[in-house]
């Protein structure tokens, strides 16, 4: 039975988010075609049929998971976003969660698209960030961007930590905690310079002062 142009695209589509999942929870090299077509619902010889190379099929893959995260971070405060990165439910899910964290070493020795992907990622994260309001906010784009990618870097580097120690280890908990109270505390905008009192008037020149005790 032929497959309508439509079926094969959502074929193609339902492949990709499989893959996305599958590649953060097991890495690239942990997820065979086969085993992927399988866990898909279709079968291994139709794996060519929809794609060139298992690479191809990284860098979409990788292109969802991200987009998932962009999604996430398009109107979060930076607060939020941090709170829910750094929480205990998304270290625990690492298919469900950041590509970044789940897939960055990974991607470092893998093709050129793939990487390409994980920069616009990047890219996308900063731009769905809000930042209004809180110390990252500047009216100098450049330090805007430097202090974004500080924190981007540090989110992401701290599930990578916490998730290389064992599920039950306290330092499995102890770097999502620390990281997290740093990283909200630096989010904090430094107080405001008091304004200076209102200084009171002394006698207006050209008027002499009256002494009331002659």
């Amino acid at each position: 039975m032929k497959v309508s142009k439509a079926q094969a695209q959502a074929n193609r589509e339902h492949v990709v988010q499989t893959a996305s999942a599958l590649f953060r929870e097991r890495g690239y090299d942990g997820v065979g075609v086969a085993d992927l077509m399988a866990a898909a619902g279709f079968t291994h010889g139709g794996f060519y049929k929809q794609f060139e190379s298992k690479a191809e099929l990284m860098a979409e893959s990788a292109a969802c998971g991200i987009a998932q995260t962009v999604a996430l971070s398009e109107g979060a405060t930076a607060a939020n976003f941090v709170s829910a990165y750094l929480s205990r439910e998304h270290r625990d899910a690492p298919a469900k969660g950041c590509t970044m964290a789940a897939l960055g070493g990974d991607a470092s020795r893998q093709s050129e698209a793939v990487r390409a992907t994980f920069a616009g990622g990047i890219e996308g994260i900063l731009a769905g960030l809000n930042l209004e309001g809180t110390a990252l906010d500047s009216d100098d784009a450049q330090e805007a961007r430097a202090k974004g990618l500080s924190v981007l870097a540090h989110v992401v580097g701290a599930v990578v930590m916490s998730r290389a120690c064992p599920d039950d280890s306290p330092l499995a908990d102890e770097i999502l905690a620390a990281c997290r109270k740093e990283i909200l505390a630096s989010l904090v905008p430094p107080p405001s310079a008091p304004k200076p009192g209102r200084r009171r008037a002394g006698p207006r020149a050209g008027k002499p002062s009256v002494d009331k005790g002659r």
